[in-house]
């Protein structure tokens, strides 16, 4: 199985629409003003040589790569693009393409020779986009998208049950798919800190730290096993979220109720379209200067639009906390899963 990844996919396609751009630094982000509150969607390889990356404050970007060109999120145009590379994934001999985003997706196929399927992948994709991509090898999905990372740029590199201790095996947990920050902390709490010392962890330890589910997951893991079948049964979302960064901080109670109603019907818009009752929501708060709270409620199962809206009214009054100013509000509403969805989770930075 190959894991498929567009290199800087977002700069990329912006260089292609403006080519006086290529080799100088680029910043995506918000609405493109710097002296707005928004973050870094992506940033080109030229401007990540000044320490600028995705999520960072587009402000401090700005300040980290003065000369950089920094221009607005155009997600149609990346939808569209996504949609082409995607298309010419599945044109190829015997591909079986599970998407994962815009700019990757899993290639299961039958072949003798991965490496010389990886390389005609990466020419009929930049062919028919001219867009480079990094492709990664391996026997299981989570090797396979960890082996991405070591063939960037437009690189290839395979990574199996053979080499996996040798290349994986003496790096910290959070190079691991799957753990972040916290997960790494509260392992090394255990006194794990390397991949191999995870994958020789006490189960009994790991399910005590993170419960029956996901303690042995961290476990198999850590050996790089895990689902070894690529899915292309059409994605289902489990939920649709939305949030407003505020360009003034909310201090008074009728405009956070207000913006919360508003980021409700948003959300409740993109609901609709999927015709699946909610079954609960999940709130994102970050309060002035920088500190992000989420807040989370299983709902009864309801298809009422206002007793939505007035759950996720009860939510904010009950949990948000009083006097302090808001910079974001981000609202989250989780819907039940169809009879035919496809079965179990993709491996992603919270879990299966």
């Amino acid at each position: 199985m190959l894991h498929v990844d567009l290199d800087q996919f977002i700069a990329a396609v912006e260089v292609l629409r403006r080519p006086e751009l290529a080799g100088r630094p680029v910043i995506v982000g918000g609405r493109g003003d710097p002296t707005e509150r928004a973050v870094v969607s992506t940033a080109s390889y030229e401007a990540r040589e000044f320490g600028v990356g995705s999520g960072m404050p587009l402000r401090i970007a700005a300040r980290k790569a003065p000369e950089a060109v920094i221009l607005p999120v155009d997600a149609a145009e990346y939808t569209a693009a996504s949609e082409k590379v995607m298309a010419t994934l599945r044109a190829m001999p015997g591909a079986t393409v599970q998407v994962l985003g815009w700019d990757e997706a899993f290639v299961g196929v039958v072949t003798d020779d991965p490496e010389a399927y990886a390389r005609d992948l990466q020419f009929a994709v930049l062919e028919r986009t001219r867009l480079h991509c990094s492709v990664g090898i391996g026997d299981t999905l989570v090797r396979a998208k960890i082996a991405t990372g070591f063939g960037k740029p437009a690189g290839i590199f395979r990574l199996t049950g053979e080499n996996w201790v040798e290349v994986m095996g003496h790096r910290p947990t959070i190079e691991l798919w799957g753990v972040g920050t916290k997960i790494a902390r509260r392992l090394a709490g255990h006194g794990i800190t390397t991949v191999s010392s995870l994958a020789d962890a006490d189960p009994a330890v790991l399910a005590a730290e993170f419960g029956p589910r996901m303690g042995p997951w961290y476990r198999q893991l850590g050996r790089g096993e895990g689902a070894r079948v690529v899915d292309d049964t059409p994605w289902v979302a489990r939920g649709h979220s939305r949030e407003t960064t505020f360009q003034q901080d909310l201090e008074d109670p009728a405009d956070i109720e207000a913006a919360l109603r508003e980021l409700a019907e948003r959300v409740l818009d993109d609901v609709a379209a999927e015709g699946r009752p909610v079954i609960g929501l999940t709130l994102k708060v970050r309060y002035a200067p920088f500190f992000t709270k989420t807040y989370q409620r299983r709902i009864p199962v309801t298809s009422d639009r206002a007793d939505v809206v007035e759950r996720v009214i009860g939510l904010a009054a009950d949990r948000i906390e009083a006097d302090r100013a808001i910079r974001l509000l981000g609202l989250r509403a989780e819907m039940t899963m169809p009879d035919d969805a496809r079965e179990g989770h993709t491996p992603t930075r919270s879990g299966w």
